[in-house]
């Protein structure tokens, strides 16, 4: 069964058409390095804050929801401080995101949710 971080490099790849090349490059790392942590179940040992970094860059998301993700693959548990107990790095992702949109796409998005959560019934 697939760990969170091989779960996000695979979605990242498939959502962009993107290879491991792509995002080693967009990064500044290694092919073999994005190949073997979005190949490996269990990471031997949590990578160097560098190397998630470039993960990071390369797939074009914020560096906290990969680190989080890369540590439960290494079986070690990370605290951050006034952040909740489980975060789904999907929504740490969108976070993150929106506060790069501009106030205009802002607007857009949050019409957007409040459209999806009155369609499922939980608004």
């Amino acid at each position: 069964m697939p760990n969170t971080l091989q779960e996000m490099i695979k979605r990242k790849l498939d959502q962009n058409g993107w290879s491991y090349n792509d995002v080693a490059r967009r990064g500044g790392i290694s092919r073999s390095t994005v190949h073997h942590l979005a190949t490996s179940v269990r990471l031997a040992q949590l990578p160097q804050q560098t190397t998630l970094e470039g993960l990071a860059k390369g797939l074009g998301i914020p560096v906290a929801p990969v680190q989080r993700a890369a540590a439960e693959a290494a079986g070690v548990h990370l605290y951050f401080e006034n952040a909740p107990e489980t975060t789904d790095p999907e929504v740490e992702i969108l976070i993150a995101s929106v506060h790069k949109l501009t106030p205009k796409d802002r607007r857009h998005v949050a019409v957007l949710v409040e459209s999806l959560l009155q369609e499922d019934g939980q608004a």
